[in-house]
């Protein structure tokens, strides 16, 4: 029956494309002892290292286990735990594989020999895939006594040191908002969705004609709306999937965002709503705060200081989308007159959005692999 399962999770679909590429570490002191297990997602190994022995496109729980060696070989030598500024020898012990939102995972489990004391400063030192994939993040959740410290690990802040009964709850809120903004702006999605809202901005529709705006006051009154709108959406929707009150399935979720880039884009080329394009903001942003809650849940919430973790990521993703905004509202807004902007932006840029979520759209529906 176990291997079956195994076999049902390695032949799993491919991942949506909205799911950036994460692990997930988790560490625990007790007593003297320090254990671990490492959750590497089988994608991103396969890119690394090759398990796909047959090249056939599917990886087997026998393809997996001749691979162990090489596996634990390849992950272990880009990490590194030390206590008290020594370095501890790490142990595999164990080797299984297991099921998350986006595919099947090598799970590792190991051990850390520190020597006989107890250790009163734990740091690691990570840098799985940095070389292959700059993205790539380590989701790391140290626990000891009782208490957890969550922290995201990335080519900018590869090392995490933790203390005894030391949990900053400040270095926690900020490491979450500065994963809510590197997720806005990686989450090509949302960026297209709030781009084909922001298009038309600098436009009014008259005789069913796209025409420049003659003061900016409208188009900074017209932007203010579509991304308010979106704001309280995707936080209202955020908050309830995170604090569990809502669930909805991953792939639902995914397609319908893909689907709402879809109708965003297609709106501006042949308009339905003009007027009230802030209320298809908030509609959509409902569905978009799933997509944010789905990161949020993968990086872990710790339950000391989940509204600081919660607040956090998304003041990050706010910070990140007016980022975007300032950036692309000036320009815009200067050559709205032009036919480049008409024709070129507005137009072409509103039917390659379209084409390239239709792709995404596809994929995510029949958890296929086109791009």
């Amino acid at each position: 029956m176990r291997a079956l399962l195994v076999a049902a999770l390695l032949l799993a679909g491919n991942a949506l494309a909205h799911k950036p590429s994460d692990s997930y570490l988790t560490i625990r002191v007790e007593g003297t002892g320090v254990r671990g297990q490492w959750d590497i997602a089988l994608r991103d190994l396969e890119f690394a290292i090759g398990l796909d022995a047959d090249g056939n496109g599917e990886i087997t729980w026998r393809e997996l286990k001749a691979k162990r060696a090489v596996i634990e070989a390849y992950a272990l030598s880009r990490f590194k735990i030390f206590s008290d500024e020594e370095s501890c020898a790490l142990v595999p012990t164990d080797f299984l594989v297991d099921e998350h939102s986006d595919g099947a995972y090598a799970v590792l489990r190991f051990g850390a020999d520190c020597g006989s004391r107890a250790p009163g400063m734990i740091e690691v030192a990570y840098g799985l895939f940095f070389d292959l994939d700059p993205t790539h993040r380590g989701l790391l959740r140290f626990e000891r006594g009782g208490a957890a410290h969550a922290a995201v690990l990335s080519p900018e802040r590869p090392r995490m040191a933790m203390r005894a009964g030391e949990s900053s709850r400040l270095a926690q809120f900020f490491d979450y908002l500065r994963e809510g903004v590197w997720h806005i702006w990686i989450g090509f999605d949302h960026i297209l969705f709030l781009l084909s809202l922001l298009l038309p901005s600098v436009l009014v529709l008259k005789d069913r004609r796209w025409q420049a705006t003659v003061h900016l006051r409208d188009t900074f009154w017209d932007v203010l709306k579509v991304v308010t709108a979106f704001t309280i959406a995707h936080s209202i929707t955020l908050s309830l999937a995170a604090l569990s009150v809502i669930a909805l399935p991953s792939r639902l979720v995914e397609s319908t965002i893909a689907l709402s880039v879809v109708l965003a884009a297609l709106n501006n080329l042949k308009p339905l709503v003009a007027e009230r394009r802030w209320a298809v903001a908030f509609a959509f942003g409902l569905i978009h705060g799933f997509g944010f809650a789905s990161v949020l849940g993968d990086l872990g919430l710790p339950q000391g200081a989940l509204l600081l973790a919660l607040v956090g990521f998304n003041l990050g993703v706010e910070l990140g989308q007016l980022a975007i905004v300032c950036a692309f509202l000036p320009l815009a807004y200067a050559l709205r007159d032009s036919w480049f902007y008409r024709r070129v932006v507005f137009a072409g840029g509103s039917a390659v959005i379209a084409l390239l979520a239709s792709v995404w759209l596809t994929e995510r529906v029949f958890n296929l692999k086109l791009l």
